[in-house]
């Protein structure tokens, strides 16, 4: 069982506190997919510079398998962060060399040999989700908190599994989840912070809460959640177990810095 990343790859980069580290929706993914002792690839392109070197270092602590990601002349993408108390704010973004990049043919092959493909929006691939699920595999796409925008019912109707971000519980959470599975996806997931999780799999809304633990970090926390519940639905596990994966995961992140 294998996963990759096809996507957006940076670093976040907190200047006044001199700290920076390789992330990405789909790096962070596939780290905490690691955790779980199999083995996942990243699909991506970096700058020919420090933080270029810094992302191959890090995948290579956690055995990620590298070799389509690209090392590009210029600069690796770059998100400035800030620090409010324990949440981390999301500042000016950096494109670098993702504004450039596409998956070559070469990249599409292989990311085809994996059982799940991960996709967030910011790879701006959507016209290249058929083609990437055509030999089997299964295709997560990460909406963030781009719930009903234009373009999204094509997007869905070429996934497995989508997840949406929503700052709180409330009942149009239903009516968006069903919305976007009306499109064909297996199962749709929509995440609360410390409201919990939600899953729709066009029968039953089942709902789980999360697991305690002393904060540090927010951000990372919908992509670990992520790895978890799709660690459990690659195994054929039922939508409690896979949410409650989720769930111990997204804890095990926030309680320390780094997302993964």
């Amino acid at each position: 069982m294998r996963a990759c990343a096809l996507g957006f790859v940076c670093m976040d980069v907190y200047e006044k506190e001199g700290i920076s580290y390789p992330t990405g929706n789909g790096v962070d993914f596939v780290i905490n997919w690691s955790k779980f002792g199999v083995p996942g690839s990243v699909v991506s392109a970096v700058g020919d510079d420090l933080y270029g070197r810094a992302m191959k270092e890090r995948l290579g602590e956690y055995g990620i398998d590298s070799s389509h990601l690209h090392v590009m002349d210029g600069a690796t993408a770059v998100i400035k962060m800030h620090l409010n108390g324990r949440d981390r704010v999301h500042g000016e973004r950096i494109r670098g060399v993702m504004d450039v990049y596409r998956p070559s043919p070469d990249d599409i092959a292989f990311a085809k040999k994996h059982d799940l493909i991960h996709v967030d929006l910011s790879a701006r691939i959507p016209d290249l989700l058929p083609e990437l699920r055509s030999e089997g595999a299964a295709i997560f796409f990460d909406f963030s908190i781009r719930h009903r925008e234009p373009g999204n019912g094509e997007i869905l109707s070429n996934v497995d599994y989508a997840m949406f971000s929503f700052g709180n519980y409330d009942e149009k959470v239903k009516d968006t989840l069903a919305w976007a599975h009306s499109f064909g996806p297996r199962v749709v997931i929509g995440t609360f912070g410390t409201e919990g999780s939600m899953a729709y799999d066009g029968n039953t809304f089942t709902r789980c809460g999360i697991v305690e633990t002393e904060v540090v970090n927010t951000v990372g926390a919908g992509d670990a959640f992520a790895a978890g519940f799709m660690y459990e639905a690659m195994q054929g596990a039922g939508i409690p177990a896979c949410l409650m994966s989720g769930a111990r995961q997204a804890a095990h992140v926030v309680s320390g810095f780094e997302p993964y």
